[in-house]
């Protein structure tokens, strides 16, 4: 039976992983070296993707004896996983000089925008190829000992060779409520947003702390307001660099808003009805995140609810 859940965007990658065979080098060396395989090419974080007709794009896949003549670095290539029987690659460049070879099979495009018009499978297997690249790029050396690691694992494992110290990647758990009370809810506006967008109110989960209690401590230090109740709607894995986002809807008690003077400019409450039309691009100079991000669906939930 399928897993019953929201999925937003970067979520529901069609590919089985087979975590379980990244330990058997004779099986990932058959998967690498079959003709039929494909690579999934990122260029500093871009994904190759080509026209997918009027609904926008979609990932571009190029053949793996290329991608292999371009990128031969195991560094450059984790095992992304099967699709039916065809097993896919992802292959990493830091220079377009490096990624040209596979410039005849489509253009390499920034990973917001092409997941905001591919279709959601393509999108989840392009964020997990980033968010993995980046868990490589950014732990390179051990982090116990200092010293540079080795790729294991058909690239989801780094290992000490000094210490025998062992990596995985690593996610960065954040909270991300929308703030209810009644029939208002409250959206605040950082200070790198562009003129006009409210969003929902985020932090990061600290160590010692549940989902709930973090959210709780963000509520009060955003907006001075206190948490009654918190509701868990859905997650998202979000690839820049590698998150993962819990959407929760946070009921409050009454009190005085208060935007934090060094997180937010503003907060304010939005009316049921005014939420719906921010959704719909309805307010004047007003407008919230786009369908890609789980703030919006956390107001999509509550205006339909």
């Amino acid at each position: 039976m399928p897993l019953q859940s929201f999925t937003n965007t970067f979520a529901g990658d069609p590919l089985e992983r087979w975590s379980e065979r990244r330990k058997d080098a004779a099986w990932i060396a058959e998967q690498l070296a079959n003709p039929n395989a494909l690579a999934v090419a990122l260029l500093n974080g871009q994904v190759l993707s080509e026209s997918g007709g009027a609904t926008g794009l979609r990932l571009a896949y190029a053949p793996i004896a290329e991608a292999l003549a371009a990128a031969p670095d195991v560094e450059q290539r984790p095992f992304l996983g099967l699709w039916k029987e065809t097993p896919v690659w992802a292959f990493h460049f830091e220079s377009p000089a490096a990624a040209a070879p596979l410039n005849a099979y489509g253009q390499f495009e920034e990973i917001r925008p092409f997941a905001m018009t591919a279709p959601g499978t393509d999108a989840a297997i392009a964020g997990r190829a980033r968010g993995v690249f980046e868990w490589r790029r950014r732990h390179r050396f051990c982090a116990n000992c200092g010293s540079a690691s080795d790729i294991a694992d058909a690239g989801w494992k780094r290992l000490c060779p000094s210490c025998g110290a062992e990596h995985f990647p690593r996610i960065d758990p954040v909270t991300i409520m929308l703030i209810v009370r009644g029939d208002h809810c409250l959206l605040g506006r950082q200070p790198r947003f562009p003129p006009g967008m409210f969003s929902a109110l985020a932090g990061f989960v600290e160590p010692g702390e549940s989902i709930e209690e973090a959210c709780a401590r963000e509520v009060k230090e955003e907006s001075a307001l206190d948490a009654l109740k918190v509701t868990y709607h859905s997650s998202q894995p979000w690839p820049m660099p590698h998150s993962l986002m819990i959407g929760l809807i946070a009921d409050v008690a009454e009190g005085e808003a208060v935007a934090d003077p060094e997180e937010l400019d503003e907060v304010r409450w939005f009316s049921r009805e005014d939420a719906r039309k921010l959704l719909a691009g309805e307010l004047p100079s007003l407008f919230c995140p786009p369908p890609m991000a789980i703030a919006h669906a956390l107001i999509r939930a509550w205006v339909e609810a």
